[in-house]
Parts: C-alpha cells; structure tokens; sequence
C-alpha cells in the first residue's frame, strides 16, 4: 500500500524525520519495502539506512512556485506564447512556451486571476520533458525562435511527478502561499511503500496507518469528519433495503444526494489518488476511491433515476442476494460475468445490480448526465468476497478490503464521510436521513488481561499503569481492576480474538509492538530447562538427506499439487490403474485450485523428480537428484494418509565433463542407481536387505528391482520404461529412478550399530563358480554362500554370470569372489579349503548347484 506523508499528517502530527518514521512501522510489524520522494531531499538519520534513492530535488532558491500575470503571442510561432510569471522577483520574467493548456489565455491582457504554475529559473535542475528515456537536463538560456529564454513553467514530467507533458501543471488557488515560496512546501512529499500482510487488515487505509503512527509515536489521533450537511426532504420513501442473507451482508447503508453537478474531482483529492495509484474519473466516482483509501470502507454510488427508470419509477428496492439460476452480470470492467451459487449480489426488483463488495455493474454506473446520486455503503462476510474474487478472477481495491475483513461500524461512517465530499465537490443536497439495516451486528470484544500473563509471556516487568498507557495510545478502552486489566477491543481490530486465551496473547503482541520490540531487553532465561527430547524420526531423515548430498546428489523440492492426468502418464499403456501401485486411491482434490495445473494432491514423488528432470534438461545432461516428501492417499471422510516417500533420479553422464573424459561416453546404468541405494543402506547401517524382481509399471521389466528389508518390501528402483520415458520427452539418455517408502525405510535403521576394527591379519581370495539353474537368482546363490561359510567368510561378490557351450541349456553358470579372513589368526590353506568344501556341499543340497569344473 501507498502511503502518502502529507495524507497522513491530516490525522496525525509526525515530528520525526520519515525515515525513522519508516524504520519505527517496519519493526512495528508495517514493512516499509520502499520510500519515494517527491521534490524533498532524503533525510540522513543517524543509527536508520535506506538505500539511497535516485530522485529529482527541487532547489528550494530554484524551483519555485509562480504566478503566471499575462499570457502573449509569440511574435513568429503560432504554437509558442510568452508566459509573463511572477516569480517573486523585483520584475516579471517573460517565459517562452508551447504548453497548450496556456494557448486559451494568449492575447486576454493581464488576467484578472493568475495562473499558478511550478516554475524553474535558470541554472535548476529538472528532468528532460522531450526525452523518450529518464534524462536530466540544467537550464541554460537559448533564444527559441528568436527570443531569449532562460527559465521555465514545468509539467508533471519536468518536476518528476508523473510522465504527463500535455501542458504545466496548474495549481489551484495555494490559499497563503505567495509567489516565490519554494515548490518543496508547496507539492514536496514523500510516499511510504507499505507491504502488509494479510492479518493487518485494519492498516489498509490511510487512517489505519495514521492509528499505529499515534500509538507508536504516542500522538493523539485526529479523526475526519463525518458531520453531514442534510438539506433535502427525507431519504424516508425514497428507497428500501431488503437482505437476505444477514450472514453474508451483515449491514447495509444508503443515502441519497440530489441535483449533484458531475465535474472533474478537486485537485487536491485527484493529486492524492495519483500518488497512491488511482486514476480520476470524475468527483463522484473519485469520492468512492478516495474514502476506501482514506478510511478503509469501500464505497459504491448508483445513478438513482437509472435505478428507478429499471423499475418503471417506483421506488427502487435494494436487495442482497445469492444469484438465481442462470443470472449473469455486466461489470464495470466490460465483462458479462456468469454468475455462481455463492456470490452475494447487489441487486433490485429487475435484476442484479454489482457483484456485492467486490464491482459494480455497468447499467447504473455514473455518467456525466448523472444528477442524482444513491450512496451505498455496506458490510460483507470476508470469506465469501475472499472466494468470490477467486472464482470470478476479479481483484480490486475493494473486494481486497472486504476479503481480509471491514468492521460493519465503518459502513455508516463511510457513508457519511462520503456523501458529504460529494456534496462539496459538486454541489445538490443530502437528504434527511440515513437508511441502515444491521441485522447481525457485532459482538463488542472484551478481554481480561492479568498482569503476571505479560510478564510470564514478554520475560520483562510492567506496571499495570504502564501496560493501561501503552494499550490507550492504540485505541483500547482499559479498567483496571488490582492487577487486572478489563479491556475493550476498538471496532476496528478484528484482530483481537474473543477466545480468553488467544485475545490475551493478542493483546500482549501489542504491548510488546508499541513498546518496541527492539526495547525488550536480552535476558538469560531464570528457569531450569524442561526435558529435552530427541525428535527421532526428524533426525533420520536428515541423516538421510545428509548421506544422499554425500553421494553426490542434490535435493528438490517440489509442489505437493499436480493432476491425475499428469501422474497417469507414469503408468504405461496396458496397465489398469486397478492394477498398478499408484493411482490405487482416490486423489486428495482441491475445492478451490488456484490453477488448472495443481488441482489435486500427489501420490507419488516420481512425477516430481521427472518434471524437474525435464525443467533442468536445458541447462545440463548429468542430473542426480533426490526429493523427500510426502504422498496423499484418500481415507473416506477422515483426513488423508501422508506417507513419507525418498524419490531418487539419476540421468545423463556418469562423470562431469573435463578435459580429460568425454561425458557422452560413460552414461550412468542401472548399476550406478544400485550403488546410490547401497551406499544409504550402508550409511543408515540398515540389515536384512534383499532384492527382488519389480512388477512396478513406471520401470523396465528387465531392468528394475524392488528393495526389501528383513523380507518387506520397501519401494522400487530402475530404468524408466521406455514407454513412460517417450511420455515425458525423456529420450536423450536413459533415466533410472526409485521410490521408496521412508517410514518403513528409517524404521529398520539400527541405532545401535556394532563398529568392527580394522583388521590385523590378511585375507584369503578365492573364487567360485557354480552351474544353477536359470530360474536361481543370483542373490539366493549369495545368501547360501555366506551361510554356509560361517564366520570366517567375510564377504562374497558376483563377478561373472555365463551362459552358453558346454553349460547346459536352462543353466547358467555364476561366478563368485570370496573373501576369508580371521580376526584371531593367520589362515591356513586346510583351513580355507575345508570351509570352501562345505560351501559346494552346501549349494548341491540346498540348490542342486554343481561345480563347474
């Protein structure tokens, strides 16, 4: 939000330099993102930095304001004039020009009422008002066209306000500034860039920033006028309100303003709605943005004989509705918009009106032929404008009002503040009366707040005097009672929550905010620690994460919303997601989406880890990525399962590319995977692993395993069928990927693991090779192997698998490196060899192997 500094001082007196005034609101919770001044020079505070900004300073000696006497025709230009300006010097300076907005006064004689225009004298600094780029210029003297010229009446453009250069800028009447006074007093300002979180609601407008500027500065706060000259016959019969829908519009307020003129608002007010982004449009319209700015309370005005022309003359009925079957609505912003079951309407006897808080419609908008004016001010329920603007894709001042929350109290104060502006910047008069409905007003919020609850909760001593000043300085109403504080929360603080425990907590955020939370001073804690508990599960999966960066892959993080559609694309033609792991539930869906593409909660990791694959292919081939999160799997009526999953990617070259190696030439396999998988297995010294073939859809069938611990499956690795791959547009190098279940993962991790020392004696190699059958996997070889040879066979590794003359068809010929070691003693041959006779004895019983000769 943009907050402007002279707007501001309207409610509340600010004698610190911006600045620090911005320095103070940022630790207060306001973040001051940016400041930007107009004409004035950045302030130098001691102990506060703002980065330097790069703005246009009007010279207080050079850049002043004037009056422009007389304008005269330039003697060889049609389109030129000289502009005789009193600067406040001894004489009036002849200044030639070819503003267009002078060219009606050329030849009058000495105007009767002068023209206030900025003006720069010679050797000031302004901005190239002829320059297409940002280029700064000094004013030097030239003739143009012949007559000498060493000063200028500017334009928005010239001075840096705006990048309008149709003409000066022409001030109206400066009231008690003379000719001469320095611009700086009279347009210099600065604006306070304000970014505000959705909870500080009430500091969308200009009076909620100017609260927290009192309370923080401990200045009294000035409020607008609400006082309402009604001179007109009674609003009573003139119009009737109808809600019903209470919940969803809880107060509604009309007032009535006839013969009004429709003229271009007041420069003043027009000045402001440029500066914090508003384009005018007329005084009425304007009034309407400049009280939801002002005040916070959005404004909508009807043209009134429109509203009754709709209904053949008889007095309009305003009515607060959900919309009728097939209703749609033509908005300002020249949309025909249908209509949805849950957006509240402003509506009369013949139709809709305005999309209720939100836009108006265009059939009774305000036109120049507009002469009376129905006023609306009224009350929405946050959560419904909030889902109204989502669906309907609208987003405006108001309904970003309405959407974080406007106290019903408001409605009459902006409908007063309102029509009377109207009224003094184009005439006619207010009727009698104002009609308001409130059907569900609010509770007033009272909180009870003890003492030893601030102390227990900010670790620093108040008084109950003090903690009484601090809450008054922000608008509360505070009686004390002993150690007690009985406090009534403003209207406006829809922030404070009734709940006894939370508006407590509520309450104490404030002390601690106006008192400043850089006042609250360092302590050591004066209270034994509670009892510190390791949080077991977080710490694995850490140490998971820390091991996978180890083996050199890097982490993702991902969207946890995708669509069916996108994750079916895992799974190959011919599978049937009756068949297959994933989709075996119903997607977890969203009531709401934000956009197509995230409409429904994951079931799997892959798809994320593919999509990243597929963003960062155009950038690099090697990839090796990991992602930890969760999957959602639908429970009935209860929340959803939130499974942990580990999603492992690896693609493209096995090594980074050097001087020394080809990239392409050594492509990661599935092997490479494998090592990737037994390297965490390792780390997290998980026992009892096995694998088995895959039967998951997204692998090959021939290249894939599944992972089991202690005989449970964990989760599935391998290449990406080449049908998934050729869905993606993944085709330029294999790509190996594995998900896996981390809960039941990490609870097999042993955290008491036996540490081995280095061995002192030497070990023994020698090599088996054995002829199975084919339908034998190698890893139930591996197991009777290590089996058989006890505790003096340390490890056995698969070398070589054959197949072929003279190996018996059916038959495959396994090859084994096996290590024998003793922690004791030294092996001797006999003793090798009688552990070897047993392993071949062993695998003829329990496999009907045969040694291969």
């Amino acid at each position: 939000m943009q907050v402007l500094l002279s707007w501001l001082r309207d409610f509340v007196d600010i004698d610190i330099p911006v600045e620090l005034l911005a320095e103070r609101l940022t630790v207060a919770g306001l973040e001051v993102g940016a400041i930007t001044y107009l004409g004035l020079p950045q302030g130098h505070v001691p102990g506060v930095r703002w980065p330097k900004s790069d703005h246009l300073v009007w010279d207080r000696d050079k850049i002043v304001l004037a009056a422009i006497r007389e304008v005269k025709p330039h003697p060889d230009a049609d389109r030129l004039v000289l502009a005789l300006v009193d600067y406040g010097g001894a004489e009036l300076e002849q200044t030639v020009t070819g503003a267009p907005n002078l060219l009606e006064y050329r030849g009058r004689g000495p105007l009767p009422e002068p023209l206030w225009a900025p003006f720069a004298k010679e050797g000031a600094e302004v901005w190239d008002g002829h320059s297409d780029e940002p280029k700064r210029m000094i004013l030097k003297e030239k003739k143009l066209r012949g007559i000498p010229n060493r000063c200028m009446v500017c334009s928005e453009k010239e001075l840096g306000l705006s990048d309008e250069h149709e003409g000066i800028l022409l001030l109206e009447n400066p009231g008690t500034f003379v000719p001469g006074t320095p611009l700086q007093d009279v347009l210099g300002d600065v604006i306070l860039h304000i970014e505000l979180t959705p909870n500080l609601a009430r500091c969308f407008s200009i009076l909620g920033v100017a609260r927290e500027v009192a309370a923080l500065l401990g200045k009294p706060l000035r409020q607008p006028s609400y006082d309402v000259v009604q001179t007109g016959p009674s609003i009573d019969g003139q119009v009737a309100i109808d809600i019903r829908g209470p919940e969803l519009n809880p107060r509604f307020t009309l007032t009535l303003l006839r013969e009004v003129e429709i003229r271009p608002s007041p420069q003043w007010m027009q000045r402001r709605l440029k500066l914090v982004g508003q384009r005018p449009i007329n005084n009425i319209v304007d009034v309407t943005n400049y009280i939801t700015f002002e005040i916070g309370q959005p404004l909508h005005a009807f043209d009134y004989d429109k509203l009754k022309a709709r209904v053949g003359g008889r007095v309009p009925k305003i009515i607060t509705r959900l919309p009728e079957p097939g209703e749609t609505l033509a908005t300002l912003d020249e949309q025909t918009r249908a209509l949805e079951a849950h957006n509240i309407l402003v509506c009369d006897e013949a139709g809709v009106l305005s999309l209720g808080g939100i836009i108006g419609g265009a059939e009774t908008e305000i036109s120049p032929d507009t002469r009376n004016v129905l006023l609306e001010a009224a009350n929405w329920n946050f959560i419904n404008i909030r889902r109204t603007m989502q669906s309907q894709k609208v987003f405006t001042d108001a309904g970003t009002r309405f959407s974080r929350g406007v106290h019903p109290s408001q409605a009459i104060l902006g409908v007063r503040r309102g029509i009377e502006l109207m009224r003094q910047t184009g005439g006619g008069q207010i009727a009698q009366g104002i009609i308001d409905d409130y059907p569900l007003p609010a509770p007033t919020v009272q909180v009870a707040l003890s003492i030893h609850e601030v102390t227990r909760l900010l670790g620093m001593t108040f008084t109950v005097e003090q903690v009484a000043a601090i809450l008054r300085r922000a608008q509360f109403e505070v009686a004390v009672q002993g150690d007690t504080l009985h406090v009534t929360v403003p209207d406006n603080r829809l922030d404070i929550s009734a709940d006894p425990v939370t508006g407590q907590a509520d309450l104490v955020e404030e002390i601690a905010r106006i008192h400043g939370y850089d006042q609250i001073p360092d302590t050591v804690m004066d209270d034994m620690l509670p009892p510190q508990w390791s949080n077991t599960a977080l710490d694995r999966e850490e140490q998971t994460r820390d091991i996978l960066v180890a083996l050199g892959l890097r982490e993702t993080i991902s969207y946890r919303l995708t669509t069916a559609e996108r994750e079916a694309l895992l799974i190959p033609a011919g599978w049937s997601a009756g068949e297959s792991p994933l989709q075996s539930a119903a997607y977890v869906s969203l009531a709401n989406p934000l956009t197509p593409e995230r409409v429904a909660l994951r079931q799997s990791l892959l798809l994320s880890l593919i999509d990243n694959a597929l963003a960062n292919s155009r950038y690099t081939p090697r990839q090796h990525l990991f992602e930890i999160g969760n999957v959602y799997f639908q429970r009935g009526a209860d929340l959803p399962d939130e499974p942990r999953r580990l999603g492992l990617l690896l693609t493209g070259p096995r090594r980074l590319a050097s001087w020394t190696n080809d990239e392409s030439a050594d492509p990661v396999d599935f092997f490479d995977l494998k090592g990737v998988v037994e390297g965490l297995l390792d780390g997290l010294h998980i026992r009892g692993i096995s694998y088995a073939r895959s039967t998951h859809p997204s692998l090959h069938p021939g290249r894939s395993a599944r992972l089991l611990v202690d005989g449970r499956p964990v989760g599935d690795f391998g290449e990406l069928h080449p049908a998934v791959a050729r869905a993606f547009e993944l085709t330029a190098a294999p790509v190996f990927v594995a998900e896996f279940d981390l809960d039941v993962l990490l609870a097999d991790v042993e955290p008491n693991y036996t540490v081995q020392p280095l061995p002192t004696t030497p070990p023994v190699y020698q090599d088996i090779a054995l002829v199975v059958s084919e339908d034998t996997s190698a890893a139930a070889v591996e197991a009777v192997i290590l089996r058989a040879g006890g505790s003096l066979l340390r490890a056995a590794r698969l070398f070589d698998v054959y197949r072929g003359d003279p190996i018996p068809a059916g038959s495959k010929s396994l090859a084994y490196s096996l290590v024998y070691q003793s922690d004791e003693r030294t092996l001797k041959d006999e003793d090798v060899a009688k552990v070897h006779q047993k392993i071949v004895r062993t695998c003829e019983r329990d496999l009907n192997a045969k040694l291969r000769a």
